[in-house]
């Protein structure tokens, strides 16, 4: 199954390792300095233009990429196969 994150964009539910909120996930300068080594190596990619309230952390062609996404962790947890925590 795949998850729509925001503007025909697409992820297989079962390469996705984690959904996280921007706002509480950011406060640490650990997730911070995580997200800014991946963009420097060209590991994140956005589906909006618009501010991002979520990030979805996956595994494509055996490398971990993050993707932004416009739509919260609650609407994205609710669109997924999988509502557990």
């Amino acid at each position: 199954m795949y998850l729509h994150i925001g503007n025909n964009r697409n992820i297989r539910e079962k390469n996705i390792i984690g959904i996280f909120d921007i706002e509480s996930s950011t406060v640490s300068t650990t997730t911070r300095k995580y997200l800014s080594m991946a963009e420097k190596k060209g590991e994140v990619e956005s589906s909006t233009e618009e501010l991002p309230k979520s990030f979805i952390l996956y595994i494509e062609d055996k490398k971990q990429k993050i993707c932004f996404s416009q739509l919260s962790t609650p609407a994205l947890l609710g669109r997924s196969g999988n509502n557990e925590n």
